[in-house]
């Protein structure tokens, strides 16, 4: 008899709340599907919900996921556990697709080299250069990231002897602890090295510069996801600890400017790189950029020429890069992909006959070995990798970076959801994840009978383009030669080279493309 009285008590109750809930959903006034269909709304909000996850693991193929596909999720988290990372049955995709891309692999491959080969970072007038690896962690914040995802990521960094980019949310202990090589950003905020008003504040830049981890200093003019825009980091994430890191108000959204405030102009911009080595004590100094057209490169250019000093390196950002939250417009619709934009920087270094000091970084979905390889082929010495790194570290591509309720502690400032993020554990995978796909790189390499990167060429590199005909980088795309701007434009560069000007990015009048 009490059971009968429980369960028509609980029958009871449940009625009352669903009878309750349906009053509410008739009554709001914010929700028309809950106004037309109370109670049983719900379950489409629910869907909604749990859409990504439910797209994810059970409707997507191997292939075709994004940002990225499950097959290069896999292979990267394999690849940090110490596993092969390897498929059998041969591969989903269609090799015949247009726009589907090859390595041209040769009949007399080779053995690959005992050590991967590195690169060296800074020019004439660099007098403490630093010796890059193939790969190396792109820029993301502390603020964006957890402490303890810096952490692991800069301790994989020390024990793989490869760069950790700070981002531009400033110079954390954090980046410090564990001794890795960092690469120091300032963006547009100068975080960890700004005045009360938000200037730059060159006595502090150059005490945090020394350090001895800081190998390289890096300006960001922009990033791949939002070129164009400031960053910004949500109020929520702004903990004291960060505020202290960036110089900013606690518990306020901290907002990146668009622009900078220390150069209008592009000779403005290359006296300041100038500056940043200088302070730095003859570090490699260096821009970051999300290419927008080809004056504004061919205007930093003529701006080298003039001032008679390059930065050390450009990494050159992709419109699909991006770790972060923007606007779907910018993220979908704004700034120039990897692979033209690298291309485009590497000619025109080449054509102004001052490829030979600066060195190009290439950052943007850079994951597998055959990413690295690709863009060595298109310009690049060297690469960088955000989200792959991420994934080594933990992230599961929940796409929540931008909410604080990460669910691997990567990307929040939750203590409860960053301590599920071991630092021991995560740091090891780090760095097998990166020997790995340097090792992968330099067989593939090896493969194509090259035995260091300068020998690779656009004819390694093929692309489909119709049903039948396959064309190399060589014959699909224009390659400048050494000077060539400088001596005899080719007419297909000839009235940008002639627009650009050191003295503004800004074309002059009766600029038609870009």
């Amino acid at each position: 008899m009490s059971r009968r009285r429980t369960w028509t008590t609980t029958g009871v109750g449940a009625g009352v709340g669903v009878a309750a809930l349906a009053a509410w959903d008739l009554l709001q006034k914010r929700h028309t599907i809950l106004r037309r269909y109370p109670v049983i709304g719900h379950a489409r909000y629910l869907l909604e919900d749990i859409r990504p996850e439910i797209q994810q693991y059970f409707i997507e193929r191997d292939w075709d996921g994004r940002p990225f596909d499950r097959n290069t999720r896999s292979v990267v988290y394999e690849r940090a556990k110490g596993i092969h990372g390897e498929k059998a049955y041969g591969t989903e995709r269609d090799v015949n697709e247009v726009g589907y891309e090859y390595l041209v692999h040769s009949m007399t491959p080779l053995d690959p080299p005992d050590e991967p080969h590195r690169v060296t970072v800074g020019g004439p007038d660099c007098s403490r250069p630093y010796s890059m690896a193939l790969l190396n962690v792109s820029a993301m914040s502390f603020g964006s990231l957890s402490a303890n995802a810096i952490r692991a990521l800069n301790k994989g960094a020390a024990m793989g002897g490869f760069a950790h980019d700070t981002g531009e949310g400033g110079l954390s202990e954090y980046h410090l602890e564990h001794g890795g090589d960092i690469v120091w950003e300032l963006g547009t905020g100068y975080f960890g090295a700004r005045t009360k008003d938000g200037d730059f504040d060159p006595d502090t830049f150059r005490d945090k510069a020394a350090h001895e981890s800081v190998k390289c200093v890096s300006l960001k003019l922009s990033q791949g996801a939002k070129p164009g825009i400031g960053g910004v980091l949500p109020a929520a994430k702004v903990t004291a600890e960060i505020a202290e890191v960036r110089q900013v108000p606690q518990g306020e959204k901290c907002v990146s400017p668009p622009s900078h405030r220390v150069f209008s102009t592009p000779t403005g911009l290359i006296e300041f790189v100038a500056r940043m080595r200088e302070l730095s004590g003859g570090k490699p100094a260096g821009i970051k950029l999300c290419v927008g057209s080809r004056l504004d490169v061919l205007a930093l250019c003529k701006a080298m020429l003039e001032v008679g000093t390059a930065p050390d390196f450009v990494i050159v950002d992709g419109s699909e890069g991006g770790t972060g939250a923007a606007p779907l417009e910018f993220e979908d619709h704004v700034g120039m992909p990897l692979t033209h934009g690298l291309m485009t920087v590497h000619n025109a270094l080449v054509g102004a006959g001052l490829r030979d000091r600066v060195r190009i970084g290439a950052s943007g979905k850079v994951a597998q070995g055959n990413d690295v390889v690709k863009r060595l082929v298109q310009g690049a010495d060297y690469t960088n990798s955000a989200r792959a790194m991420m994934m080594a570290a933990g992230c599961i591509q929940a796409q929540r970076c931008h909410t604080d309720t990460c669910p691997s502690g990567v990307a929040t400032q939750d203590p409860w959801r960053a301590r599920a993020l071991d630092v021991g554990d995560k740091s090891v995978r780090v760095r097998r994840y990166q020997e790995a796909t340097v090792d992968e790189a330099v067989r593939l390499m090896a493969a194509m009978g090259v035995s260091a990167p300068d020998e690779l060429t656009p004819a390694h590199l093929r692309r489909n383009v119709s049903s039948t005909e396959t064309r190399s980088y060589a014959e699909l795309f224009e390659w400048l030669s050494p000077g060539q701007l400088l001596d005899e434009p080719p007419r297909s560069w000839a009235e940008d080279w002639a627009l650009a000007s050191a003295d503004s990015f800004v074309p002059h009048a009766g600029a038609l493309r870009l």
